[in-house]
């Protein structure tokens, strides 16, 4: 049997460039402090209970505060918050990158993106290690959508509005 060759890093990264995804900003608060990331690696995984799954790099400046708050909230982007997603995705300080939305809070604390598009409050129920990353399963507890926004997607390595039809 013949062994296949790996899959190069940068051919991988070039081919994720492709599969266009939601931008979400990605908070927390607790004993573990206040933090927040820009991330795409974000999907649903059930409806019964309301799940999501979020990926963050084990190496993140933010990932202490995520495993020991245990609470996140996931705020998908309006296509007006590019600015804030370059922000929440750099070396910016922290308090500097929430100086510059409107945050309010539900059930678990985290902060909420008063404007985004739709926020999901969750517990983390489950860690699951791959890789370089944390799979974090979250179960949203409490959300809250803004169905007058329209839709922010990152897609070959740029931002794109997404328009919704009005029917």
């Amino acid at each position: 049997m013949e062994k296949q060759a790996a899959v190069e890093k940068q051919e991988y990264r070039d081919a994720m460039a492709r599969l266009g995804s939601a931008v979400n900003i990605i908070t927390t608060d607790g004993p573990g402090g206040r933090a927040g990331f820009t991330a795409s690696a974000v999907c649903s995984v059930t409806d019964t209970p309301p799940t999501l799954l979020v990926c963050l790099n084990r190496s993140a400046s933010v990932h202490s505060a995520f495993t020991q708050n245990q609470v996140l909230c996931v705020n998908t982007l309006a296509d007006c918050h590019e600015s804030l997603s370059n922000l929440f995705g750099g070396k910016t300080p922290m308090e500097q990158r929430f100086d510059a939305a409107e945050w309010a809070r539900l059930a678990t604390g985290s902060p909420i993106l008063t404007d985004a598009l739709v926020s999901f409050d969750c517990k983390v129920t489950q860690i699951t290690r791959v890789g370089t990353h944390d799979i974090l399963i979250c179960e949203a507890v409490a959300l809250r959508r803004n169905d007058d926004s329209h839709g922010l997607v990152y897609f070959d390595r740029r931002y794109h509005p997404l328009m919704r039809q009005i029917a």
